[in-house]
């Protein structure tokens, strides 16, 4: 059904919940639990806990405040107006503004019944208590993104592996097609998929992050050098010479296109760089203008694959930590 998301159903539950228990209580406005509910129930449990506390201590700064008003000046609607102009910089200032239309409730509920006692002001922290507690509880029940991390992080490698194939192919053949809407694609994954683990951090409250969130910046960092790399690709095989070191890097960029994955085998790859580095600076010398120029781009994209290589070897050093 549409809209019957996970969410809907933990506030569908929740909220029924919360009113039947205030109902047995026999509390006055016990539907306001419900209300509560709703409001406090947030996409991840971190979430969910900040808004409840700002909630709450709003509410309990809006009942003693407004019960003091009230009191001293009488149940009036320019007392109620005054109640606004004095709580809401105190609520900003405390940075609980999130607490605003709850804290508005819960002083209406002393405007309406007009005696701040103290059975009314038990009547309220009951209230508040049921539907945040409920809202915590069913809260606690979040759905698992591990799955839906590990399809992403398949994907992104898929993509991975066509564009370092393709900037292979590129230096073996400058007519070859390859539009390059695996760079886009790869880019919109690791959007969705960091949005995703972001929610599994806040999901789990004795962790700041996770591996897979480092893993997801990592590849965004080496897709900014590859979409650098694949302009420096287009002009070096677009040039005339038809040198050996083209092949010997196009070969190098075809082997790392069949190892991308999760696992480090990045200490293998740079020592296979390494060596391809110190062969070519063995190499006969450039002999014309074009050749140099030819050499000089393919230094640089030697240069900029140890950082793509180095930036994956710091996610190991990270996580090892």
């Amino acid at each position: 059904m549409i809209g019957m998301g996970y969410r809907t159903i933990k506030t569908a539950i929740g909220a029924g919940l919360a009113t039947w228990i205030a109902s047995l209580l026999d509390l006055e406005f016990a539907t306001f639990a419900a209300i509560i509910v709703i409001m406090c129930i947030e996409k991840t449990k971190k979430k969910t806990l900040i808004t409840i506390k700002d909630k709450f201590f709003a509410s309990l700064l809006s009942l003693i405040l407004g019960a003091l008003l009230f009191e001293v000046l009488g149940y009036y609607p320019i007392v109620f107006s005054l109640f606004i102009l004095l709580f809401v910089p105190i609520l900003v200032r405390a940075h609980i503004q999130g607490g605003f239309v709850t804290s508005m409730v819960v002083v209406l509920h002393v405007y309406t019944v007009k005696d701040a006692n103290w059975s009314m002001f038990l009547n309220e922290l009951y209230i508040i208590f049921i539907g945040m507690g409920i809202a915590l509880l069913v809260n606690s029940f979040m759905p698992n993104f591990k799955r839906d991390i590990e399809i992403f992080k398949k994907e992104i490698e898929q993509k991975f592996e066509i564009i370092l194939f393709e900037f292979s192919a590129h230096l073996r053949d400058s007519m070859r097609s390859w539009d390059g809407k695996e760079i886009l694609e790869v880019e919109d994954l690791i959007n969705q998929s960091k949005s995703i683990a972001i929610q599994d951090v806040e999901n789990h409250l004795l962790r700041k992050q996770n591996k897979h969130y480092y893993y997801l910046e990592m590849r965004e960092d080496q897709l900014e050098l590859l979409k650098h790399m694949m302009k420096i690709v287009a002009i070096f095989s677009s040039s005339s010479p038809d040198v050996k070191q083209k092949e010997m890097f196009a070969e190098f960029l075809e082997n790392l296109s069949r190892n991308v994955h999760s696992g480090d085998t990045t200490d293998i790859s740079l020592n296979e760089l390494e060596e391809l580095n110190a062969l070519i600076r063995k190499m006969e010398l450039p002999k014309t203008r074009e050749e140099f120029e030819v050499r000089a781009n393919l230094f640089y994209l030697i240069f900029e694959m140890k950082n793509y290589l180095n930036i994956k070897r710091k996610l190991f050093t990270k996580r090892s930590r």
